[in-house]
């Protein structure tokens, strides 16, 4: 089901219509969710609602009991052990999903140079929807857990955090400590804030429909389906539709599942803040993804061993922790690459500030930025390839081709992509003032606009949308 369908639009409507209604009874306002959640994530595979309950009866159990286990200086051995366990069972169910023929086809091709002929197994394993979200949320609830930075939650409670259906398929990646306080309390009133809300779904239905899809049809899928067809500034400007184009998907999802959520009565973290605009990798990494950064930062990084030991200790485990953020998006060493480059460029950039030359002033940051998009360009092509080779003739493409015909090059194409870059410089507080003034109008026009919007995205969008690219992960 998704976002921008109307199976979503009439799901949403008579969800929302339903949780007003009961949101002065605590209790069912908190099981209908539940349920509603489960509806949702069975629309795609009804079977896989099961694995979604299993993990929740599973982590809340192993919840339960290192909250029990753990006393006032921590988990003692066999309750650092048993966390161990946790963790261990969450990540073997989605290295079975995920990675299991990954590896499979690895290994043998491994063996078969060595002239053994070992047939393995290769089962086909259907990857069920938003496992990899779901499971980063059980993780973080039991580390929190064990760590003493939140109490386990009730299963009703634990059920709704997992499974609630704006941020379940991909993302924002959400604390416990962020979600439960908001579902404890009842609600005095129905009172529902509504035109941040309609501001969001509206700014990612355009992002996603419009923006999205059309840079994708337009440019990026032709030329990464096919860079020897077309010149060095199309496969230049299929980078750089790509790049915008996975913008515009994940932070319009994004700003779906935030409004959303918003009209339940339930506020998500923000996941990004015009990450394009960054003028180092490191500075990227706190726009892009912020949830998924704070993820990999508080759940990966710091047990690595963070900072605390030398400098290169310290860059070992910058680069382990990107290389592995690198593999949660996907089984294939692309997505490794994607992560190994922005590992090796963090690196890069923490030993140049080290050594006291970091350029400073106006021209030094433009000339940080200009370096800085180019190497998330480069690192995106590998994300967006099939294979190593695929990747690596869209590279060589750009740096041979040129003086070629470019037809798809046209002012429309270059002026979508130039203005989507160039959004990310915008004021801050731009869309903040636009979600203020039209607040304060009357009900009848908000209405109005809201109305003329979605139909100017429905005209401008093509027929039919594409499920969002983060759905994969």
């Amino acid at each position: 089901m998704l976002f921008p369908t109307v199976d979503f639009a009439i799901f949403f409507v008579a969800v929302f219509a339903v949780a007003w209604l009961i949101r002065p009874w605590h209790l069912w306002w908190r099981v209908f969710l539940v349920l509603a959640s489960w509806f949702f994530y069975g629309f795609w595979e009804p079977k896989f609602v099961l694995l979604l309950i299993g993990s929740t009866a599973f982590n809340w159990a192993v919840g339960r009991d290192l909250a029990r286990m753990r006393g006032p200086e921590g988990l003692d051995r066999f309750g650092r052990w048993f966390l161990g366990f946790g963790i261990a069972a969450n990540l073997a169910t989605l290295g079975w999903f995920k990675y299991y023929g990954f590896f499979v086809k690895d290994v043998a091709g491994l063996i078969e140079r060595f002239g053994v002929d070992l047939p393995l197994p290769l089962l086909q394993i259907t990857l069920p929807v938003a496992i990899s979200f779901f499971t980063f949320h059980a993780i973080s609830y039991l580390v929190d857990i064990a760590r003493g930075q939140c109490e386990p939650l009730s299963p009703l409670d634990f059920a709704l955090y997992l499974s609630f259906f704006p941020h379940l398929v991909a993302g924002p990646i959400v604390r416990v400590t962020e979600f439960a306080p908001q579902i404890r309390a009842p609600f005095r009133d129905r009172v529902i804030d509504a035109a941040p809300a309609f501001t969001l779904i509206v700014a990612g239905l355009f992002k996603k429909v419009v923006i999205s899809t059309y840079l994708a049809g337009e440019i990026a899928d032709p030329v990464f389906a096919s860079p020897g067809t077309h010149s060095a500034l199309e496969n230049l400007l299929g980078v750089y539709a790509y790049a915008v184009q996975i913008f515009a998907d994940f932070s319009g999802y994004t700003d779906i599942a935030i409004g959303c959520a918003l009209l339940l009565g339930i506020q998500f973290p923000q996941n990004f803040d015009q990450p394009y605009r960054a003028w180092s990798l490191q500075d990227f990494w706190r726009r892009w993804h912020m949830t998924l950064s704070r993820w990999l930062r508080d759940y990966l990084y710091i047990p690595l061993g963070g900072s605390r030991g030398s400098k290169w200790f310290t860059y070992r485990n910058l680069f382990l922790t990107m290389l592995l953020g690198g593999l949660w998006h996907g089984a294939a060493w692309t997505f490794v690459a994607w992560g190994a480059i922005h590992g090796a460029g963090l690196v890069i950039e923490r030993e140049v500030r080290a050594r006291n030359r970091w350029l400073r002033g106006t021209a030094a940051k433009a000339a940080g930025w200009f370096i800085t998009f180019h190497v998330v360009c480069f690192a995106w092509i590998f994300f967006r390839a099939e294979t190593f080779g695929a990747a690596w003739h869209v590279i060589t493409r750009i740096a041979t081709a040129w003086g070629e015909p470019s037809p798809a090059a046209t002012p429309l194409l270059i002026a979508v992509i130039a203005g989507a870059i160039a959004a990310q410089f915008l004021p801050r507080d731009l869309f903040r003032r636009f979600e203020v003034t039209y607040s304060e109008l009357a009900p009848a026009a908000q209405a109005a606009m809201l109305a003329v919007a979605l139909v100017l995205i429905d005209a401008l969008g093509p027929e039919g949308v594409a499920p969002f690219i983060y759905f994969q992960f």
